[in-house]
């Protein structure tokens, strides 16, 4: 009888939703992209850097806790660093777009591998990032922030300038995309 329990038992998890396959399912999607082994923020950083994962197929949603990642047949999700907060920035001069969770795949911003001098302080006054940087082959800056603060982002180029204001909480956008440069 106890082996009929067990031989019943060890079926049932084979079979449950989500056990079956589960070793492949968020591995393989990782493995299929070159992803395996990489942490969430090297993934991230990877993937809104060039059009390879829109060339793929895979998609990938930036919030607060995690980076869901989906190639329309399987889907994973990536915790977020405890510490840090991912914010994507467009600047803009005559086109933007309505954005909240930043689109690894999706969002396009206008100015396409432009400079841009960038200083981001917190509200206590310290520096968060002062530096030079280009824009993205889909037009974004990213910036890894600390969780659960507000600051201020000042963004320039020879096209023109914007400060706005910012903050990494929970209901915080991860996608920043008001910065029109005049």
């Amino acid at each position: 009888m106890r082996t009929a329990v067990l031989s019943v038992a060890a079926a049932v998890l084979l079979l449950a939703p989500g056990c079956a396959g589960a070793s492949s399912g968020p591995d393989a999607l990782l493995q299929e992209h070159g992803l395996e082994g990489a942490s969430t923020q090297e993934v991230v950083d990877r993937l809104d850097r060039t059009h390879e994962d829109r060339d793929a197929g895979l998609a990938g949603s930036v919030g607060y806790d995690e980076v869901v990642l989906s190639d329309g047949t399987a889907e994973t999700s990536l915790p977020m660093p405890e510490d840090r907060f991912y914010l994507a920035v467009a600047p803009w001069t005559t086109t933007t777009h309505e954005c909240f969770s930043h689109s690894l795949a999706g969002c396009q911003g206008e100015l396409v591998r432009e400079d841009f001098d960038v200083r981001i302080t917190d509200d206590s006054g310290a520096v968060l990032v002062d530096e030079s940087v280009t824009s993205y082959e889909n037009g974004f800056v990213g910036f890894w922030l600390p969780k659960d603060i507000t600051g201020t982002l000042e963004i320039g180029s020879e096209r023109g300038s914007a400060v706005e204001d910012f903050a990494t909480s929970p209901d915080s956008p991860t996608c920043l995309t008001t910065l029109q440069l005049v």
